[in-house]
């Protein structure tokens, strides 16, 4: 199940100062969408309308930057991020199966986070680990040579979610 939980509020000025001390840089858009993501955790998207005038761009510009690059999320994520690598190396060593493990423990897919908020998965595609493949790296931390049992092993230090597999 995905979360819906938006508690995470934010400011309009806060925004609009990220916007103004950017704005007037060459290629200002993504250092702003990193600017807020980094203040936040998140690009609300209702903060898209505030940085598309400052940057006299439409919301549909700003929108499709935030859409294309898999870094930026549009809500919050969860206490714990997930990222399983993706590339070829990874994926003739198991990944796949290592993916689909992990999206069945959790209950999620990728850019989705678990209803209490725990855990967030996302693809990346390379960790630069490929002689330990399959990799994946939690909260920034990259593990090598993960299969399902190592997961669970991982997933089981991170907190109390508890692991059902059927």
């Amino acid at each position: 199940m995905v979360s819906t939980n938006n508690s995470n509020h934010w400011d309009v000025n806060q925004i609009e100062n990220i916007v103004r001390d950017w704005q007037d840089k060459p290629g200002a858009l993504l250092p702003i969408l990193h600017a807020v993501q980094d203040a936040l955790g998140y690009i609300p998207p209702t903060c898209l309308p505030i940085i598309a005038e400052g940057l006299n761009l439409s919301r549909a510009e700003v929108h499709g930057v935030v859409s294309f690059y898999h870094y930026f999320r549009s809500a919050p994520s969860g206490k714990h991020i997930i990222q399983i690598c993706r590339a070829e190396s990874c994926q003739a060593l198991g990944s796949r199966a290592l993916e689909a493990h992990a999206k069945h423990c959790l209950n999620i897919d990728y850019h989705q986070t678990t209803m209490d908020g725990e855990f967030t998965l996302e693809p990346v595609y390379c960790l630069g680990n490929c002689a330990c493949s399959p990799a994946i790296r939690i909260n920034g931390d990259t593990h090598g040579h993960v299969d399902q049992n190592k997961f669970d092993d991982l997933l089981s230090l991170l907190s109390t979610h508890v692991v059902e597999v059927q």
